[in-house]
């Protein structure tokens, strides 16, 4: 009777585990779903980035450096982006792609404030075509990046609540990291785009 027992309670460890298991696996497969819906915005944001620039070029000649620094961080987004694609759950790279987006939003708000002082530029159809895409990509990004959250929310909380901590510790589940908007509080508007 006792081995019925003990065989019943080691039955239903194995049940528990394979369960916990799935849903920790399951909970990662919805983190990378996640970041492929921010990936596909970020990729259109990276396309719609040299086609400004080349815009700009005719008209701001003499703010050469501002159009190189928006073209270096978007360089060094898409290199960060492409290490995020590749595991989303690596907080590591999580933290490098904030990084990298918040130096991009930083220098594509620098070239909108120079952009400014050129009248010709902001009344060129192809300029404010880009710029309208641009904005409505920064929106979308957005809500991608806030269901992202949530969703790596739900993951780490599986990951590190007891008991579903310890099957994601025998099996090399690590928590994975939120993608921040930005850390400083100036830059955490949105790109706002106006011609």
């Amino acid at each position: 009777m006792v081995g019925y027992v003990v065989l019943g309670l080691a039955a239903a460890m194995v049940v528990w585990a394979a369960l916990a298991y799935n849903g920790l696996v399951g909970l990662r497969n919805q983190v990378k779903n996640s970041f492929a819906q921010i990936d596909v915005q970020l990729k259109r944001r990276y396309d719609l980035i040299p086609n400004l620039v080349e815009t700009a070029k005719g008209y701001i000649k003499h703010e050469r450096e501002t159009l190189e620094a928006v073209t270096q961080a978007r360089n060094l987004a898409v290199s960060a982006h492409a290490n995020v694609a590749a595991d989303p759950t690596d907080a590591g790279a999580v933290k490098q792609l904030g990084a990298a987006e918040q130096a991009l939003r930083g220098s594509l708000m620098r070239f909108f404030a120079v952009a400014e002082a050129y009248p010709d530029l902001k009344a060129n159809q192809n300029m404010m075509q880009v710029s309208e895409e641009l904005t409505s990509t920064e929106n979308k990004i957005a809500f991608a990046r806030q269901a992202f959250n949530d969703t790596v929310m739900s993951y780490n909380n599986a990951v590190q609540q007891f008991p579903g901590n310890l099957i994601a510790n025998s099996f090399g589940f690590k928590s994975a990291e939120q993608l921040a908007a930005t850390e400083a509080p100036e830059e955490r508007k949105a790109v706002h785009v106006q011609f």
